[in-house]
């Protein structure tokens, strides 16, 4: 099962729980009695599970276009029938059930070289592994290039490049620089440049990068 998008969808499934917990009984003379939720927090959820249904399930296949029919109101009913359309979608990407795309085998190959990272590390091998989630950082500015009609180029060019067309902001653009440094100093030989924890944060920080840029 890929795990990025597993976890996305455990955290979109954890993040229903407030959407949720905010429902309001009120009471219209016009209108009666209704149940609501805060309109701010579905927004926020309802989008995210969108665009997650978009890349894993594909806008042609039955969850998002359910989920697309249904996505009318902002009400508390709005957001039970989406719930329960993001977790039919849920039940079937672990069932293994949905079709293979692009996305996921891209992020399946992400696991796979993270995976590869974290073991390398613990087994002491700092400099594989930094240099590993490098190569796994690169790979993902590249998609992200591609995505946005961006060209190619350095890791810094591309860096700046997504920055300046609003990709992600500037301090994305600053930890991107970070863990770039680190990827540079492994490749060249210097391990005295960085720290075991060094490579356990680089390996943390480019899951969630893609977790943030290229699944959410």
């Amino acid at each position: 099962m890929n795990k990025l998008f597993r976890q996305r969808f455990d955290e979109l499934e954890a993040q229903a729980i407030p959407v949720e917990s905010s429902k309001k009984t009120c009471h219209s003379e016009v209108f009666g009695s209704g149940e609501s939720i805060d309109s701010d927090l579905f927004l926020n959820w309802k989008v995210k599970v969108k665009n997650l249904l978009s890349k894993v399930c594909g806008e042609e296949s039955q969850h998002f276009q359910q989920f697309k029919k249904d996505d009318k109101g902002t009400g508390y009913t709005t957001f039970k029938n989406l719930k329960a359309i993001f977790l039919a979608a849920k039940e079937d990407f672990e069932g293994g059930y949905l079709s293979s795309m692009k996305t996921l085998v891209q992020a399946e190959v992400f696991d796979s070289e993270l995976e590869q990272a974290k073991e390398l590390l613990n087994n002491s091998y700092c400099t594989a592994a930094a240099v590993i989630a490098g190569i796994v950082l690169e790979t993902a500015l590249r998609e992200l290039c591609d995505k946005n009609g961006i060209p190619y180029g350095k890791l810094d060019k591309m860096n700046a490049d997504l920055t300046k067309s609003g990709i992600y902001s500037k301090l994305v653009q600053k930890q991107i620089t970070a863990l770039a440094d680190i990827r540079n100093s492994a490749a060249h030989g210097k391990p005295d440049e960085f720290t075991k924890q060094d490579v356990t944060n680089m390996i943390r920080d480019v899951n969630q990068f893609l977790l943030n840029h290229l699944i959410n």
